[in-house]
């Protein structure tokens, strides 16, 4: 099996070519950027599969598709679940989140083989694109407004230390060490906060990523958090969250 990888973070890229390795497939090549990726395609046969990431340094990677016809399959990787999800439901052979597991990576060649036995999958790289491009360049909430008395207070995003739900209220903890009451519940913040400064470690607690004081190792498996100035009440990672708020963290 003649396997490449387009990744532009050189250490993401040979951490994937060891893994690869240790499941018997070399993958000699390894890709870094959009116009470099189209020089190679020009000038070699084109593999059985592409490790792909999605976002280049020097753009979007499906670019490479808008500039010459690939028939090779494609497993993408990428560090953003909604991009992923996206691209696996227009018929991906599969997708892999960064870090990559190794237990995930070794599912997705499984599918691969087997897709691959059965049919060639065709993707249209126009309509994933389309449904990537504004993701990619969206902007996420900078503030917040909120009622304090007779009064409209602006709290800036960056002077949020977490954000919790608590007696049917969803409130915004400050460096301030004030409570603020947000109109908003976690579940609506989920596509309002920006992905690598807030994570939803539970069903009650957002947490940003720079009001992470301490992390313990809590009981059942779980992790307390300890933050810069909130106290009012223990802020624990739920169990099954544990693992994607460590690769979070990273």
């Amino acid at each position: 099996m003649n396997v490449i990888i387009i990744e532009d973070e050189k250490p993401s890229a040979r951490r994937l070519q060891r893994m690869l390795s240790a499941e018997g497939i070399q993958a000699e090549t390894m890709l870094h950027s959009v116009e470099e990726s189209i020089t190679w395609f020009q000038n070699n046969a084109h593999p059985d599969l592409i490790f792909l990431d999605i976002q280049l340094s020097d753009g979007l990677s499906f670019e490479i598709f808008e500039a010459l016809e690939i028939k090779s399959e494609i497993i993408f990787t990428t560090a953003y679940d909604e991009y992923a999800l996206q691209a696996f439901k227009l018929n991906s052979i599969d997708y892999l989140l960064k870090p990559i597991d190794e237990d995930e990576l070794k599912a997705a060649i499984k599918q691969y083989k087997g897709t691959n036995q059965q049919k060639s999958v065709t993707l249209d790289f126009n309509d994933i694109k389309k449904l990537l491009v504004n993701p990619i360049e969206r902007e996420y909430k900078k503030r917040f407004s909120v009622k304090v008395g007779q009064h409209i207070k602006l709290i800036n995003i960056e002077d949020i230390e977490c954000i919790y739900s608590e007696n049917k209220g969803t409130y915004a903890y400050t460096n301030e060490g004030r409570n603020y009451l947000l109109d908003l519940t976690l579940d609506q913040l989920e596509d309002e906060l920006e992905p690598h400064v807030f994570y939803r470690i539970s069903r009650k607690f957002y947490v940003n990523i720079n009001a992470i004081k301490d992390i313990i190792s809590y009981t059942n498996s779980r992790l307390q958090i300890k933050l810069n100035h909130y106290s009012e009440q223990d802020v624990i990672v739920a169990r099954e969250r544990v693992k994607d708020f460590k690769n979070w963290l990273e």
